[in-house]
């Protein structure tokens, strides 16, 4: 699911932008691998559908070395660009598990 929305931030970015498709590959790589190097953590591992602790680590490492790797490779993390990746992949990386734990809440109660 990770990878999904990894895939997904890219492609709408791409798409918002008016970025050729040819580039996927160089939009999306930084990222992916930040979100390898973060399920190497053995907390995310062991508990992958908790936001947190396992969803904050995901975003944060995704987000932090796909930048970092971006910025180190001439991919660009100029203007708002930093922000706006922070926040949609927050949006998608902790989303998915919020409504996956809202919805076992609401299961336990009824």
């Amino acid at each position: 699911m990770d990878l999904l929305c990894v895939v997904l931030f890219a492609l709408v970015g791409m798409t918002m932008h008016d970025s050729p498709l040819s580039g996927f590959v160089a939009t999306v790589w930084p990222f992916a691998v930040g979100l390898l190097l973060a399920w190497f953590v053995p907390a995310v591992r062991g508990m992958p559908l908790l936001p947190w602790p396992t969803g904050v680590l995901v975003w944060a490492g995704t987000a932090g070395v796909g930048l970092v790797l971006r910025a180190v490779t001439g991919g660009g993390v100029s203007g708002a660009f930093p922000w706006v990746a922070a926040g949609v992949l927050a949006a998608l990386l902790l989303g998915w598990r919020l409504v996956l734990s809202l919805l076992g809440r609401r299961r336990r109660t009824a």
